[in-house]
């Protein structure tokens, strides 16, 4: 960008006594800095009186530059001559210095109107600023609207309805679902040969409400259910750099894919070994296998398999501490790569077959244990550096689905949903920037 002339002191001054509005809250900012009224005697009071003036500065700019178009857009259309002139109209929309609100002249060519400003300026009535729905998005993505409303006020000095925001935020949010699809976005970096990834993919439950298709008023007839999201995230072993996916409606196929999406965001390729870590659901597994194969290996969540031991440890001993023994006992042969005892301790303890199954823990440990052998290969985890346990994805759950999505009294529509995860996975995955820069979007 070319650096603008200089202005010189006539020519400035030629201007400001054209916008007296504008002279005025100026000197204003003068008698402010140079203490004119001998009262600004702290730091803190000079700073909130200088953001206050810049407020009503920036309001009034853009009041001013507003009508400066009106005038060049009228004249523009005047020369054009296709068209006669209906009257004004009163335009306003929001933006992050207060709400701007000029007349509009208005044409019609036909049957069709002209509405020559609001076109060349790009702004809709009672919408928002490019900047103002950045900020509100950014607001709506961690907190309910309602909270939104007072954190503006606060920190703007503006007030939004609490409509308007909801409006915008999932606008958004739908539109950075539809780019993404779910999917993860960006080129992968080079990670050199024989690098291992980690990936790891869990559900939790978030509240949805579904309303009738079948009754007219969808204000009645509404269920409430519990509908699990999925999360999936990887990253190289050692990083912190962390690529996440997610979905609410999609099925284990897609999580399968989302997770792939993100070893590939991260770098994984040919010459490449993933470790995978999660609980025992039999679509993590498959899934692990489907989307990787040989170069991938899947371990049980070790807190996961300790919850089982812990249940059969109560049902063996009958005193607290020598219950604590065989659990670590039992624990230690895992980490040891001795399973084949931590199964044979089980099934010494079997509860007879007439016993029903939920009141059998031992039976449910050694089958579940029994089950996933291939799946308990701690010692060799411990031994490369690998982790055994999945607390990262549980993690993830609580600062990118359930901090939002998981609120008191809070119950979504399950495509509301959907999108306001594409909107909190595009700031985790560090899309936000580009999505903010990427061509220009119309007042909401």
């Amino acid at each position: 960008m070319k650096d603008k002339p200089e202005v010189s002191d006539e020519d400035l001054l030629r201007r400001l006594r054209e916008q007296p509005v504008l002279r005025q809250r100026m000197v204003a900012l003068l008698d402010i800095a140079q203490d004119k009224s001998g009262d600004v005697k702290l730091a803190d009071e000079a700073e909130m009186r200088v953001t206050q003036e810049i407020r009503r500065l920036g309001q009034e700019m853009m009041q001013s530059w507003a009508q400066g178009q009106i005038r060049a857009t009228e004249q523009e259309q005047r020369r054009g001559g296709r068209s006669h002139r209906e009257g004004k109209k009163k335009l306003s929309w929001h933006s992050t210095f207060g709400d701007i609100s000029v007349l509009e002249p208005q044409y019609r060519c036909g049957s069709k109107r002209i509405r020559p400003f609001a076109s060349s300026a790009r702004v809709q009535a009672r919408g928002c600023s490019r900047l103002l729905q950045r900020a509100l998005t950014d607001l709506g993505a961690d907190l309910p609207y309602a909270r939104v409303m007072d954190k503006l006020v606060e920190h703007y000095g503006i007030v939004v309805s609490e409509s308007t925001i909801r409006k915008v935020t999932l606008e958004h949010a739908g539109k950075m679902h539809r780019q993404s699809q779910g999917f993860p976005q960006g080129l992968p970096e080079k990670v050199a040969d024989k690098q291992t990834f980690i990936a790891e993919t869990d559900g939790c439950m978030v509240p949805t409400v579904c309303s009738a298709s079948d009754v007219p008023d969808r204000r009645k007839g509404k269920r409430v259910q519990w509908q699990e999201a999925r999360l999936s995230l990887a990253h190289v072993c050692g990083s912190k750099e962390l690529t996440f996916a997610a979905t609410l409606q999609g099925d284990v196929d897609t999580v399968g894919k989302q997770l792939r999406a993100c070893a590939k965001r991260a770098g994984f390729g040919a010459g490449h070994r993933v470790h995978g870590v999660g609980d025992g659901a039999p679509w993590i597994a498959q899934q692990m296998k489907k989307r990787f194969g040989g170069q991938g290996a899947y371990l049980l969540d070790f807190y996961h398999v300790c919850e089982y031991l812990s249940a059969a440890a109560l049902a063996i001993e009958d005193q607290p501490a020598a219950q604590q023994v065989w659990l670590d006992e039992q624990k230690q042969r895992l980490k040891t790569g001795v399973l084949d005892a931590v199964l044979t301790a089980l099934q010494s303890s079997l509860e007879s077959p007439e016993i029903a199954e939920e009141h059998a823990p031992v039976r449910r440990c050694w089958r579940y244990l029994s089950q996933r052998q291939d799946q308990l290969d701690y010692e060799g985890a411990i031994r490369q550096g690998l982790p055994i346990g999945s607390g990262e994805i549980e993690s993830a759950h609580r600062y990118i689905i359930q901090k939002r999505l998981k609120l008191p009294g809070a119950w979504w529509n399950e495509t509301n949903a959907e999108h306001m995860l594409a909107l909190r996975l595009n700031r985790a995955n560090g899309e936000w920037q580009a999505y903010w820069s990427t061509g220009f979007l119309y007042a909401a």
